[in-house]
């Protein structure tokens, strides 16, 4: 069997020896009680002892997930059976001393029904692995390559992974052995085992495997159509496709949750009847996103994420970049493929930019520190992450729209974004195969432009201030209307749980919080009146700046007596349109690829 050579990351080999292998067994003997069986297998380990861990987060989901939570029974035999001594130094860690064993077993369970992206599940209809949570590793010797042998439970006949597969298939006891190049490589191809459709289709030269779990309105015929467009528009970015094969798994579920992007393979979380409509469409869009990362993240990236450091947070202040640029693209792309009309690409453009320029956060937040503190504010947000932050996906979609825009000026619809994103990728994964740093970062892209863009980036990236958006659009093509709304305002949001009309969120500076309005208040009444969420919001659009109502609420059971005075809440509102001089309607037409 062909070996498949892997280098999405350059990954150094330290302390390794040939002898030395690391080899993985996977079981689910009784998938009702969620629990899979692990044995890491290591072999000829002249160390006297061994530091064994389990990563802490998955790579592409940045937030510490503390995965050794779900770890039980654990434990080390040798080849006679004898069992070693396993003593657990930290959180997510373990110290096997191997004496003269050249062969010892570690076992161990992995407690899995967290069914998302980035975490395992199993129970009688499938199992699903995430790597990173189900696999230890031995600290300084990630670099081996070794075996996987999954063992599926007895009713479950299909497995589908990145992994090569080693051998004919299925043997005798119904195991199927699969390959890995090191830890890296194994963690970052989740596996589907169980009864799952399996089709194919051919783009840019790729087979793609497609592994369907869940009940759902899908056509196997749309899909293979309309997925390998989304493909083939994406690989037209790059003028080259790295992959030989690429592999998805789509959960098909009531609450979709969305994708993660592996190297030559991602997972997809929708509901399961999303195959229609404008369902349909966010559906491709989100194939799109995550089949845009296998190039942006997985191989051109910022120097922080790889190899990884799987026991800590991995900090870098480019998520803007990664994320937002491949937001910027995912909707791009489906123009490219004729999804979507200019007319509607536009307005995407124009609702992404009044999102973010109209969001409290965004003049508080740099994008570029949203991106460093994800780990401690984007996967965990709060009544009051409205008001503090701004979120890397559509503050760096905006910016990638711009810098696309300066590029399209600058090289008169001869270049555009996509031609920078392939120096990215020839220089840093193809040619010194590592990530880039922030500096050098803003340093290609001043170089690409001919442009200093300090001051571009000190304003817009680690600074706060609104783009003007009529300087860098406007020669692209593209008229921008601008005017501030001033409305008067509440500065709360409500929800409805039967009787019970609570506060969900208080703005910055409102005459909600002026007037002493907390998240979780109970609104009983309003001007001697009983109040349900409509007739407040009501009430509420009738009233002008400075007018003034008594709100009866409780609060821990006490009853409080608020009064709230309207005040006016000022925002930008930006307006986009196809522009009709000759010149500039060129350039718009290049961009949205409307020739």
């Amino acid at each position: 069997m062909r070996q498949i050579l892997f280098i999405c990351v350059t990954f150094l080999l330290t302390n390794t020896t040939l002898a030395q292998a690391v080899h993985y067994e996977l079981r689910m003997p009784n998938p009702q009680n969620h629990y899979f069986q692990v044995v890491m297998e290591l072999s000829d380990f002249k160390e006297s002892e061994v530091h064994i861990k389990m990563p802490v987060w998955a790579p592409g989901s940045y937030l510490v997930r503390e995965f050794s939570r779900h770890v039980d029974l654990v434990y080390a035999t040798d080849e006679t059976g004898k069992k070693w001594r396993l003593e657990k130094d930290a959180k997510n860690a373990w110290v096997l001393k191997t004496g003269k064993a050249k062969k010892i077993r570690v076992s161990y369970e992995v407690y899995s029904f967290e069914l998302s992206v980035r975490t395992s599940f199993l129970d009688l209809t499938h199992g699903y692995v995430s790597g990173s949570g189900m696999f230890m590793y031995v600290d300084g010797h990630m670099g081996h390559s070794g075996e996987l042998t999954i063992f599926p439970y007895t009713a479950f006949h299909t497995i589908s992974t990145a992994l090569p597969r080693k051998g004919e298939g299925v043997t005798a006891d119904g195991s199927e052995r699969f390959v890995f190049n090191n830890y890296d490589h194994l963690v970052d191809c989740p596996i589907e085992i169980g009864n799952q459709e399996v089709f194919e289709f051919m783009a840019a030269g790729v087979k793609h495997t497609v592994a369907m779990y869940g009940i759902a309105n899908y056509s196997v015929f749309e899909l293979q159509e309309d997925m390998a467009k989304i493909v083939e528009a994406a690989t037209d970015v790059f003028g080259q496709n790295p992959n030989k094969e690429y592999t998805f798994i789509i959960h098909n579920v009531v609450d979709g949750q969305g994708g993660l992007e592996h190297c030559n393979s991602t997972t997809l979380s929708v509901n399961r009847w999303t195959y229609q409509g404008k369902a349909y469409l966010d559906f491709l869009n989100l194939v799109a996103h995550e089949y845009f990362h296998l190039w942006n993240v997985k191989r051109i990236r910022p120097i922080e994420l790889g190899p990884f450091n799987y026991d800590e947070e991995n900090y870098t202040t480019l998520l803007w970049v990664m994320e937002g640029f491949t937001s910027y693209y995912d909707e791009l792309l489906m123009r490219r493929a004729g999804y979507i009309t200019e007319n509607e690409y536009l307005s995407k453009l124009e609702s992404t930019v009044n999102y973010v320029e109209g969001s409290v956060g965004a003049r508080v937040q740099a994008v570029a520190h949203a991106s460093f503190d994800a780990w401690i504010k984007a996967y965990r947000p709060n009544e009051n992450s409205s008001n503090t932050t701004m979120t890397y996906y559509s503050r760096g979609a905006m910016l990638a729209a711009v810098i696309d825009a300066m590029i399209i000026d600058k090289y008169y619809g001869k270049k555009c974004l996509d031609h920078f994103m392939r120096v990215l990728y020839d220089k840093y994964y193809t040619k010194l195969k590592r990530g880039f740093s922030d500096n050098e970062f803003q340093s290609e892209l001043s170089a690409f432009l001919d442009l200093d863009m300090t001051d571009f980036f000190n304003r817009h990236v680690y600074g706060t201030e609104m783009v003007p958006f009529e300087k860098y659009f406007g020669p692209a093509g593209v008229d921008v209307g601008f005017r501030k709304i001033t409305t008067p305002s509440f500065g709360a949001g409500l929800k409805q749980d039967g009787s019970r009309l609570s506060v969900r969120s208080v703005r910055s500076g409102s005459a909600a919080e002026n007037a002493g309005l907390s998240v979780n208040d109970e609104i009983i009444g309003y001007n001697g009146f009983r109040v349900d969420q409509s007739s407040l919001e009501s009430f509420l659009s009738s009233l002008e700046v400075g007018e003034n109502m008594k709100l009866l609420i409780s609060r821990d059971q006490i009853l409080l007596e608020l009064t709230v005075v309207m005040t006016e809440f000022e925002r930008p509102q930006f307006s986009f349109k196809g522009s009709t001089q000759v010149d500039r309607e060129k350039l718009r037409k290049y961009w949205f690829r409307s020739i």
